[in-house]
Protein backbone atom coordinates (compact mmCIF):
# COMPACT_ATOMS: atom_id res chain seq x y z
CA UNK A 1 0.00 0.00 0.00
CA UNK A 2 1.38 3.22 -0.73
CA UNK A 3 2.70 5.69 2.13
CA UNK A 4 0.18 8.44 1.64
CA UNK A 5 -2.71 6.31 0.85
CA UNK A 6 -2.04 3.91 4.44
CA UNK A 7 -1.32 7.37 6.06
CA UNK A 8 -5.45 9.05 4.88
CA UNK A 9 -6.81 5.64 5.73
CA UNK A 10 -5.14 5.56 9.14
CA UNK A 11 -6.67 8.90 9.97
CA UNK A 12 -10.39 8.20 8.65
CA UNK A 13 -10.00 4.87 10.77
CA UNK A 14 -8.33 5.50 13.75
CA UNK A 15 -9.83 6.96 17.21
CA UNK A 16 -9.16 10.86 17.16
CA UNK A 17 -9.08 13.35 20.41
CA UNK A 18 -11.13 15.49 18.59
CA UNK A 19 -14.64 13.56 17.95
CA UNK A 20 -16.15 16.80 16.40
CA UNK A 21 -13.78 16.04 13.08
CA UNK A 22 -14.60 12.38 12.74
CA UNK A 23 -18.58 13.31 13.02
CA UNK A 24 -18.17 16.33 10.70
CA UNK A 25 -16.41 13.51 8.04
CA UNK A 26 -19.31 11.42 8.71
CA UNK A 27 -21.89 14.12 7.65
CA UNK A 28 -19.91 14.81 5.05
CA UNK A 29 -20.18 11.39 3.67
CA UNK A 30 -23.88 11.17 4.61
CA UNK A 31 -24.48 14.49 2.63
CA UNK A 32 -22.81 13.79 0.00
CA UNK A 33 -24.42 10.62 -0.29
CA UNK A 34 -27.91 12.13 0.25
CA UNK A 35 -27.29 14.61 -2.42
CA UNK A 36 -26.14 11.96 -5.63
CA UNK A 37 -29.07 9.80 -4.38
CA UNK A 38 -31.44 12.77 -4.63
CA UNK A 39 -30.18 14.09 -7.59
CA UNK A 40 -30.21 10.78 -9.33
CA UNK A 41 -34.01 9.91 -8.33
CA UNK A 42 -35.15 13.94 -9.39
CA UNK A 43 -33.41 13.06 -12.77
CA UNK A 44 -34.96 9.67 -12.81
CA UNK A 45 -38.55 11.47 -12.12
CA UNK A 46 -38.11 13.90 -14.92
CA UNK A 47 -37.10 11.51 -17.57
CA UNK A 48 -39.70 8.44 -16.61
CA UNK A 49 -42.62 11.43 -16.68
CA UNK A 50 -41.42 12.96 -20.16
CA UNK A 51 -40.71 8.85 -21.58
CA UNK A 52 -44.50 7.99 -20.05
CA UNK A 53 -45.95 11.27 -21.68
CA UNK A 54 -43.91 10.50 -25.07
CA UNK A 55 -45.06 6.80 -25.17
CA UNK A 56 -48.81 7.67 -24.61
CA UNK A 57 -49.21 10.69 -26.37
CA UNK A 58 -47.12 8.51 -29.38
CA UNK A 59 -49.39 5.45 -28.55
CA UNK A 60 -52.34 7.62 -29.34
CA UNK A 61 -51.08 10.19 -32.12
CA UNK A 62 -49.29 9.71 -35.34
CA UNK A 63 -45.62 10.74 -36.12
CA UNK A 64 -46.15 12.69 -38.79
CA UNK A 65 -49.39 14.56 -40.58
CA UNK A 66 -49.35 15.49 -44.21
CA UNK A 67 -52.02 18.10 -44.95
CA UNK A 68 -53.58 18.70 -48.29
CA UNK A 69 -55.93 22.47 -47.77
CA UNK A 70 -58.43 21.28 -50.29
CA UNK A 71 -59.05 17.89 -48.79
CA UNK A 72 -58.02 14.51 -49.77
CA UNK A 73 -60.30 12.85 -52.43
CA UNK A 74 -58.27 9.41 -53.10
CA UNK A 75 -56.94 8.67 -49.72
CA UNK A 76 -55.70 5.33 -50.72
CA UNK A 77 -53.61 6.70 -53.35
CA UNK A 78 -51.77 9.45 -51.28
CA UNK A 79 -51.78 6.44 -48.55
CA UNK A 80 -49.87 4.20 -50.97
CA UNK A 81 -47.67 6.95 -52.52
CA UNK A 82 -46.54 8.42 -48.80
CA UNK A 83 -45.63 4.68 -47.16
CA UNK A 84 -42.85 4.51 -50.41
CA UNK A 85 -40.82 7.22 -48.53
CA UNK A 86 -38.12 5.56 -47.22
CA UNK A 87 -38.36 5.16 -42.97
CA UNK A 88 -42.42 5.42 -43.28
CA UNK A 89 -43.66 1.93 -42.12
CA UNK A 90 -47.34 3.25 -41.85
CA UNK A 91 -50.15 5.82 -43.11
CA UNK A 92 -53.71 6.05 -42.65
CA UNK A 93 -56.40 8.90 -43.30
CA UNK A 94 -58.18 10.98 -40.72
CA UNK A 95 -60.84 13.23 -40.43
CA UNK A 96 -60.66 15.39 -37.09
CA UNK A 97 -64.08 17.51 -35.45
CA UNK A 98 -65.78 18.41 -32.20
CA UNK A 99 -68.80 17.30 -30.88
CA UNK A 100 -71.14 17.15 -28.01
CA UNK A 101 -71.77 13.28 -27.05
CA UNK A 102 -74.82 12.78 -25.03
CA UNK A 103 -75.47 9.20 -22.68
CA UNK A 104 -77.75 7.76 -20.10
CA UNK A 105 -76.48 10.13 -18.02
CA UNK A 106 -75.44 13.59 -19.21
CA UNK A 107 -73.65 15.27 -21.91
CA UNK A 108 -69.90 15.66 -22.67
CA UNK A 109 -67.75 17.31 -25.09
CA UNK A 110 -65.94 14.59 -27.38
CA UNK A 111 -63.23 14.88 -29.96
CA UNK A 112 -64.18 12.58 -33.10
CA UNK A 113 -61.94 11.35 -35.11
CA UNK A 114 -62.72 9.63 -38.55
CA UNK A 115 -60.82 6.45 -39.16
CA UNK A 116 -60.26 3.36 -41.92
CA UNK A 117 -60.32 0.50 -39.25
CA UNK A 118 -58.49 -1.77 -41.21
CA UNK A 119 -55.31 1.49 -41.74
CA UNK A 120 -55.16 2.64 -38.63
CA UNK A 121 -53.34 -0.22 -36.51
CA UNK A 122 -50.39 0.84 -38.77
CA UNK A 123 -50.20 4.23 -37.07
CA UNK A 124 -51.53 4.05 -33.88
CA UNK A 125 -51.87 1.62 -31.05
CA UNK A 126 -55.26 2.48 -30.64
CA UNK A 127 -56.69 -0.81 -31.68
CA UNK A 128 -54.73 -2.97 -28.92
CA UNK A 129 -55.55 -0.27 -25.72
CA UNK A 130 -59.75 -0.70 -26.36
CA UNK A 131 -60.35 -2.50 -23.35
CA UNK A 132 -64.41 -3.48 -24.42
CA UNK A 133 -65.44 -3.81 -27.98
CA UNK A 134 -63.59 -3.59 -31.21
CA UNK A 135 -62.50 -1.22 -34.04
CA UNK A 136 -63.80 -3.73 -36.23
CA UNK A 137 -67.14 -2.90 -35.33
CA UNK A 138 -67.49 0.84 -36.17
CA UNK A 139 -68.78 -0.19 -39.42
CA UNK A 140 -72.21 -1.22 -39.64
CA UNK A 141 -72.47 -4.94 -40.45
CA UNK A 142 -76.23 -3.94 -42.54
CA UNK A 143 -77.70 -0.47 -43.77
CA UNK A 144 -80.27 -0.88 -40.63
CA UNK A 145 -77.85 -0.99 -37.97
CA UNK A 146 -76.37 2.16 -36.14
CA UNK A 147 -72.59 3.17 -36.74
CA UNK A 148 -70.47 2.03 -33.86
CA UNK A 149 -68.34 4.59 -31.92
CA UNK A 150 -65.09 3.58 -29.33
CA UNK A 151 -64.94 5.99 -27.05
CA UNK A 152 -62.16 6.72 -23.93
CA UNK A 153 -63.20 4.54 -21.05
CA UNK A 154 -63.70 8.09 -18.60
CA UNK A 155 -65.72 10.25 -21.11
CA UNK A 156 -68.05 6.43 -21.33
CA UNK A 157 -67.82 6.69 -17.78
CA UNK A 158 -68.77 10.54 -17.38
CA UNK A 159 -71.93 10.07 -19.66
CA UNK A 160 -72.94 6.44 -18.29
CA UNK A 161 -72.40 4.75 -21.53
CA UNK A 162 -71.50 0.93 -22.09
CA UNK A 163 -70.72 -1.04 -24.79
CA UNK A 164 -74.20 -1.83 -26.96
CA UNK A 165 -75.67 1.79 -25.37
CA UNK A 166 -76.98 4.22 -28.07
CA UNK A 167 -75.24 7.99 -27.85
CA UNK A 168 -76.03 10.87 -29.99
CA UNK A 169 -73.49 12.76 -31.65
CA UNK A 170 -73.94 16.43 -31.93
CA UNK A 171 -71.87 19.02 -34.28
CA UNK A 172 -71.55 22.45 -34.67
CA UNK A 173 -71.76 22.14 -38.38
CA UNK A 174 -75.15 22.36 -39.12
CA UNK A 175 -77.69 21.61 -41.95
CA UNK A 176 -79.68 23.92 -43.82
CA UNK A 177 -83.68 23.65 -43.32
CA UNK A 178 -86.61 24.86 -43.52
CA UNK A 179 -86.34 26.06 -40.21
CA UNK A 180 -82.90 27.48 -40.60
CA UNK A 181 -78.99 25.93 -39.71
CA UNK A 182 -79.75 23.26 -37.31
CA UNK A 183 -77.25 21.49 -35.34
CA UNK A 184 -76.19 18.09 -37.37
CA UNK A 185 -76.36 14.98 -35.06
CA UNK A 186 -76.46 11.29 -35.62
CA UNK A 187 -77.26 8.35 -33.39
CA UNK A 188 -74.29 5.92 -32.83
CA UNK A 189 -74.00 2.64 -30.66
CA UNK A 190 -70.88 2.18 -28.95
CA UNK A 191 -68.51 -0.38 -30.24
CA UNK A 192 -66.33 0.11 -27.53
CA UNK A 193 -64.09 2.19 -25.23
CA UNK A 194 -60.30 2.29 -24.90
CA UNK A 195 -57.92 3.52 -22.05
CA UNK A 196 -54.93 5.11 -23.48
CA UNK A 197 -53.71 6.84 -19.82
CA UNK A 198 -53.73 10.03 -20.65
CA UNK A 199 -56.27 11.44 -19.22
CA UNK A 200 -57.17 14.21 -22.09
CA UNK A 201 -57.89 11.73 -24.15
CA UNK A 202 -59.02 8.56 -22.34
CA UNK A 203 -61.93 11.84 -21.65
CA UNK A 204 -62.58 13.34 -24.63
CA UNK A 205 -62.03 11.38 -27.50
CA UNK A 206 -64.19 9.70 -29.93
CA UNK A 207 -63.41 7.23 -33.18
CA UNK A 208 -65.78 6.31 -35.52
CA UNK A 209 -65.84 5.09 -39.17
CA UNK A 210 -64.53 7.13 -41.75
CA UNK A 211 -67.59 7.86 -43.58
CA UNK A 212 -69.03 8.93 -40.80
CA UNK A 213 -66.44 11.08 -39.61
CA UNK A 214 -67.04 13.27 -43.10
CA UNK A 215 -70.67 13.41 -42.70
CA UNK A 216 -70.55 14.49 -38.94
CA UNK A 217 -67.73 16.88 -40.62
CA UNK A 218 -69.33 17.95 -43.13
CA UNK A 219 -67.10 17.36 -45.89
CA UNK A 220 -66.68 14.77 -48.70
CA UNK A 221 -63.01 14.38 -48.25
CA UNK A 222 -60.46 13.45 -46.10
CA UNK A 223 -58.93 15.78 -43.98
CA UNK A 224 -55.16 14.28 -43.48
CA UNK A 225 -53.26 11.51 -43.52
CA UNK A 226 -51.62 10.38 -40.39
CA UNK A 227 -47.58 8.61 -40.69
CA UNK A 228 -45.69 6.45 -38.63
CA UNK A 229 -41.96 6.67 -38.69
CA UNK A 230 -39.82 4.01 -37.64
CA UNK A 231 -37.27 6.45 -35.76
CA UNK A 232 -39.73 8.94 -33.86
CA UNK A 233 -36.78 11.27 -33.59
CA UNK A 234 -36.34 11.30 -37.29
CA UNK A 235 -40.03 12.73 -37.86
CA UNK A 236 -39.15 16.17 -38.39
CA UNK A 237 -36.70 15.34 -41.34
CA UNK A 238 -39.31 12.66 -43.04
CA UNK A 239 -41.51 15.84 -42.96
CA UNK A 240 -39.45 18.12 -44.52
CA UNK A 241 -38.78 15.51 -47.33
CA UNK A 242 -42.22 15.06 -47.95
CA UNK A 243 -43.51 18.79 -48.07
CA UNK A 244 -40.25 19.00 -50.47
CA UNK A 245 -40.80 15.89 -52.47
CA UNK A 246 -44.61 16.48 -53.07
CA UNK A 247 -44.93 19.55 -53.97
CA UNK A 248 -46.53 22.97 -52.47
CA UNK A 249 -50.05 21.45 -52.32
CA UNK A 250 -48.38 19.62 -49.45
CA UNK A 251 -48.29 20.59 -45.56
CA UNK A 252 -46.85 18.47 -43.22
CA UNK A 253 -46.29 18.63 -39.16
CA UNK A 254 -44.59 16.10 -36.83
CA UNK A 255 -44.85 15.52 -32.73
CA UNK A 256 -42.01 17.40 -32.08
CA UNK A 257 -43.35 20.71 -33.42
CA UNK A 258 -47.27 19.66 -31.86
CA UNK A 259 -45.86 18.85 -28.29
CA UNK A 260 -42.98 20.92 -28.43
CA UNK A 261 -43.92 23.10 -25.37
CA UNK A 262 -44.59 20.22 -23.20
CA UNK A 263 -41.03 18.71 -23.84
CA UNK A 264 -39.64 22.19 -23.14
CA UNK A 265 -41.40 22.55 -20.22
CA UNK A 266 -40.52 19.15 -18.80
CA UNK A 267 -36.65 19.57 -19.68
CA UNK A 268 -36.77 23.46 -18.01
CA UNK A 269 -37.96 21.10 -14.91
CA UNK A 270 -35.25 18.52 -14.99
CA UNK A 271 -32.62 21.35 -15.71
CA UNK A 272 -33.65 23.43 -12.60
CA UNK A 273 -34.96 20.44 -10.43
CA UNK A 274 -31.04 19.00 -10.82
CA UNK A 275 -29.22 22.09 -10.38
CA UNK A 276 -31.68 23.04 -7.56
CA UNK A 277 -30.50 19.17 -6.04
CA UNK A 278 -26.96 19.71 -7.03
CA UNK A 279 -26.52 22.60 -4.63
CA UNK A 280 -26.97 19.58 -1.98
CA UNK A 281 -23.87 18.28 -3.51
CA UNK A 282 -22.01 21.71 -3.24
CA UNK A 283 -23.13 21.67 1.00
CA UNK A 284 -21.53 18.76 1.43
CA UNK A 285 -17.99 19.14 -0.74
CA UNK A 286 -18.00 22.42 1.95
CA UNK A 287 -18.56 19.77 5.12
CA UNK A 288 -15.25 17.72 3.49
CA UNK A 289 -13.39 21.35 3.09
CA UNK A 290 -14.29 22.30 6.89
CA UNK A 291 -13.39 18.85 8.12
CA UNK A 292 -10.28 18.67 6.11
CA UNK A 293 -9.16 22.17 7.59
CA UNK A 294 -10.30 21.26 11.11
CA UNK A 295 -8.01 17.54 10.72
CA UNK A 296 -4.92 19.95 9.02
CA UNK A 297 -5.25 21.64 12.48
CA UNK A 298 -5.25 18.51 14.71
CA UNK A 299 -2.84 16.55 12.77
CA UNK A 300 -0.26 19.84 12.71
CA UNK A 301 2.48 18.44 14.94
CA UNK A 302 1.93 14.78 12.66
CA UNK A 303 2.49 16.65 9.59
CA UNK A 304 5.61 18.88 10.98
CA UNK A 305 7.28 14.96 12.25
CA UNK A 306 6.64 13.68 8.90
CA UNK A 307 8.36 16.28 7.08
CA UNK A 308 11.52 15.92 9.41
CA UNK A 309 11.56 12.37 8.42
CA UNK A 310 11.63 13.45 4.88
CA UNK A 311 7.71 13.38 3.89
CA UNK A 312 7.82 15.96 0.97
CA UNK A 313 5.23 18.40 0.48
CA UNK A 314 3.60 16.74 -2.64
CA UNK A 315 3.33 13.50 -0.29
CA UNK A 316 1.52 15.38 2.80
CA UNK A 317 -0.90 17.34 -0.13
CA UNK A 318 -1.66 13.74 -1.62
CA UNK A 319 -2.72 12.42 1.95
CA UNK A 320 -5.23 14.95 2.56
CA UNK A 321 -6.19 14.86 -1.36
CA UNK A 322 -6.79 10.90 -0.87
CA UNK A 323 -8.79 11.44 2.84
CA UNK A 324 -10.99 13.97 0.84
CA UNK A 325 -11.38 12.01 -2.40
CA UNK A 326 -12.04 8.53 0.25
CA UNK A 327 -15.01 10.91 1.74
CA UNK A 328 -16.56 11.66 -1.90
CA UNK A 329 -16.02 8.02 -3.43
CA UNK A 330 -17.84 6.49 -0.31
CA UNK A 331 -20.51 9.06 -0.04
CA UNK A 332 -20.94 9.01 -4.05
CA UNK A 333 -20.96 5.53 -4.33
CA UNK A 334 -23.61 4.87 -1.44
CA UNK A 335 -25.97 7.36 -3.15
CA UNK A 336 -25.56 6.06 -6.76
CA UNK A 337 -27.01 2.72 -5.30
CA UNK A 338 -29.28 4.42 -2.80
CA UNK A 339 -30.64 6.40 -6.02
CA UNK A 340 -30.91 3.65 -8.25
CA UNK A 341 -32.59 1.40 -6.13
CA UNK A 342 -35.30 3.51 -4.99
CA UNK A 343 -35.96 4.68 -8.14
CA UNK A 344 -36.33 0.96 -8.73
CA UNK A 345 -38.68 0.29 -6.60
CA UNK A 346 -40.96 3.63 -6.99
CA UNK A 347 -41.53 2.28 -10.31
CA UNK A 348 -41.46 -1.05 -10.32
CA UNK A 349 -44.82 -0.86 -7.51
CA UNK A 350 -45.94 2.34 -8.60
CA UNK A 351 -45.44 3.61 -4.90
CA UNK A 352 -46.36 7.33 -5.80
CA UNK A 353 -50.42 7.80 -6.97
CA UNK A 354 -51.16 10.92 -8.67
CA UNK A 355 -54.51 12.63 -9.90
CA UNK A 356 -54.30 11.80 -13.33
CA UNK A 357 -56.95 14.18 -14.25
CA UNK A 358 -54.39 16.83 -13.54
CA UNK A 359 -51.11 15.41 -14.27
CA UNK A 360 -51.99 13.13 -17.17
CA UNK A 361 -50.25 10.42 -15.65
CA UNK A 362 -51.75 8.14 -12.63
CA UNK A 363 -48.29 7.43 -10.90
CA UNK A 364 -44.72 9.01 -10.78
CA UNK A 365 -42.87 6.66 -12.97
CA UNK A 366 -39.15 6.73 -12.46
CA UNK A 367 -36.46 5.47 -15.04
CA UNK A 368 -32.81 6.15 -14.47
CA UNK A 369 -30.64 6.46 -17.96
CA UNK A 370 -27.32 5.07 -17.80
CA UNK A 371 -25.59 8.99 -19.28
CA UNK A 372 -27.34 10.59 -16.55
CA UNK A 373 -25.91 8.39 -13.58
CA UNK A 374 -22.53 8.29 -14.96
CA UNK A 375 -22.83 12.12 -15.22
CA UNK A 376 -24.07 12.54 -11.44
CA UNK A 377 -21.38 10.26 -10.43
CA UNK A 378 -18.68 11.68 -12.47
CA UNK A 379 -19.88 15.37 -11.39
CA UNK A 380 -20.10 14.70 -7.86
CA UNK A 381 -16.06 13.00 -7.85
CA UNK A 382 -14.77 16.18 -9.34
CA UNK A 383 -16.59 18.56 -6.46
CA UNK A 384 -15.32 16.68 -3.85
CA UNK A 385 -11.93 16.22 -5.41
CA UNK A 386 -11.80 20.50 -5.88
CA UNK A 387 -12.92 20.70 -2.17
CA UNK A 388 -9.89 18.50 -1.08
CA UNK A 389 -7.57 20.90 -2.82
CA UNK A 390 -7.39 24.28 -0.67
CA UNK A 391 -6.74 22.29 2.59
CA UNK A 392 -4.38 19.50 1.14
CA UNK A 393 -2.23 23.02 0.02
CA UNK A 394 -2.92 24.30 3.40
CA UNK A 395 -1.16 21.18 4.77
CA UNK A 396 1.65 20.41 2.17
CA UNK A 397 2.67 24.49 3.15
CA UNK A 398 2.94 23.33 6.58
CA UNK A 399 6.74 25.04 8.27
CA UNK A 400 8.04 22.12 10.27
CA UNK A 401 9.79 24.66 12.77
CA UNK A 402 6.73 26.64 13.25
CA UNK A 403 4.57 24.03 14.35
CA UNK A 404 7.08 22.68 16.76
CA UNK A 405 8.51 25.15 18.16
CA UNK A 406 6.03 24.92 20.57
CA UNK A 407 5.82 21.46 21.43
Amino acid sequence: MPFELQVALRYLLAKRRQVFISVISLVSTIGVMVGVAALIISLALMTGVQGEMQSKILGSSAHVFVFKPAGIEDYRAEVAKIRAVPGVIGAAPAVMGKAMISGSARNGFVAVKGIDPELEPNVTEVATLVTDGSLSELTPATEDDLPGIVIGKDLAGEIGAMVGDTVTVVTPEGSLTPMGVMPRQRRFKVAGTFRLGLYDVDSSAGLVDLEQGMRLAGTDRVGHIEVKIADVYDAPRIADRIADEFGPEYATQDWTDINQQLYSALMLEKIGMGIGIGLIVMVAALNIIASLVLLVMEKTRDIAILKTMGASSRSIMLVFLLQGAIIGIIGTVLGAIMGTTLSYFLDRYRLISIPSDIYQVSYLPFKVLTGDLVSVIVGAVIVCFFATLYPSRQAARLDPAQALRYE
